[in-house]
C-alpha cells in the first residue's frame, strides 16, 4: 500500500504564497503519476497540477503562472509553490498518486490539507 502525508496548508491573504508537501511511502514499486487536486466547497474535486507518465506537468488553466509543482524521485515527494493566491484558490488540497502495488496500478489519495485564502 501506499500512505501519502500532505503538509504546508493554512491561512493566507490574497496575495500571499504557501508551499505544500506530499511524501509518499510504503510498500510499492513504482509511482508512475503523482500530483494535487483539491476541492472547494460544493464543488467537484479538480486537478490543479500533476506529473504525467514522461515526466512532463500539466496545470488548471487557473493557476498556471502562479503554482509550481515540483518532486523529489529520491524522496518520494512532490511539492506544489503556490504564489500570488487569491480566495478562488481556497480548497482542500489532496496529494494523488498512481502507484505499482504487487503488480497492479492502483490510485492513492492523501488526507487532505486545508488552504485558506483571506482577501
Amino acid at each position: 500500500q501506499v500512505q501519502l502525508v500532505e503538509s504546508g496548508g493554512g491561512l493566507v491573504q490574497a496575495g500571499g504564497s504557501l508551499r505544500l508537501s506530499c511524501a509518499a511511502s510504503g510498500s510499492f514499486l513504482r509511482i508512475n503519476l503523482m500530483g494535487w487536486y483539491r476541492q472547494a466547497p460544493g464543488k467537484q474535486r479538480e486537478l490543479v497540477a500533476a506529473f504525467t507518465r514522461i515526466g512532463s506537468t500539466v496545470y488548471a488553466d487557473s493557476v498556471k503562472g502562479r503554482f509550481t509543482i515540483s518532486r523529489d524521485y529520491v524522496k518520494n515527494t512532490v511539492y506544489l509553490q503556490m504564489n500570488s493566491l487569491k480566495p478562488e484558490d481556497t480548497a482542500v488540497y489532496y496529494c494523488n498518486a498512481r502507484a505499482i502495488v504487487l503488480g497492479r496500478e492502483n490510485d492513492y489519495w492523501g488526507q487532505g490539507t486545508q488552504v485558506t485564502v483571506s482577501s
